[in-house]
């Protein structure tokens, strides 16, 4: 897998674009991934409401939680489906809005200076070995196109937002994929 530098887009893999985006600061400062889980509605997985909602095109009729966060303006840049479906919404040299208020090594507004990548689950369900593989996938790519990106600074969204958010949980084998990703040319 590879990321197209001129598009910053990983080669090979849809686009849906997001307009829950914006400009970085500085574009050649990409210093951090952030690992997500989203389910939608919360516990459930398949379906279009992932992509509506990181699109801005969720129903807020068709679920009762969509009530609640049909609003939100939120999008990662890539999600990685149970299956190992890959889909990207945002190019890597724009800034994706996932992280919110966060900060990072004393550095605030997250967004500003990572990569988000979201997997579907949630804190109680083990991710699939599919999802394992693609984030091993995609990380590499990643790392090989934006120097600023090693293994030591790829953490979850609980670690950059703790006590605002949980996700990946404590399902996402952290050590699984590390060793994966060490042992990944």
């Amino acid at each position: 897998m590879r990321v197209d530098r001129l598009r910053h887009r990983l080669r090979g893999v849809d686009f849906l674009a997001s307009p829950h985006c914006d400009a970085r600061p500085d574009p050649a400062g990409i210093r951090l991934l952030v690992v997500h889980a989203i389910s939608l509605p919360p516990g459930k997985f398949g379906g279009p409401w992932i992509d509506r909602l990181f699109t801005g095109g969720l129903d807020p009729h068709a679920h009762p939680y969509f009530e609640t966060v049909h609003t939100l303006r939120v999008a990662p840049h890539v999600c990685i489906f149970r299956d190992g479906t890959i889909r990207q919404y945002v190019p890597f040299n724009r800034r994706a809005w996932h992280a919110g208020e966060s900060c990072f090594e004393g550095r605030r507004a997250c967004n500003d200076f990572s990569i988000g990548i979201e997997l579907e689950g949630c804190d109680d369900r083990a991710f699939e070995p599919a999802q394992y593989r693609r984030l091993v996938q995609v990380s590499c790519a990643l790392m090989r196109a934006y120097p600023g990106l090693t293994p030591s600074r790829i953490v979850g969204h609980s670690d950059i937002a703790p006590g605002r958010k949980t996700d990946p949980g404590p399902c996402f084998d952290w050590t699984r994929f590390l060793t994966e990703l060490e042992h990944t040319p």
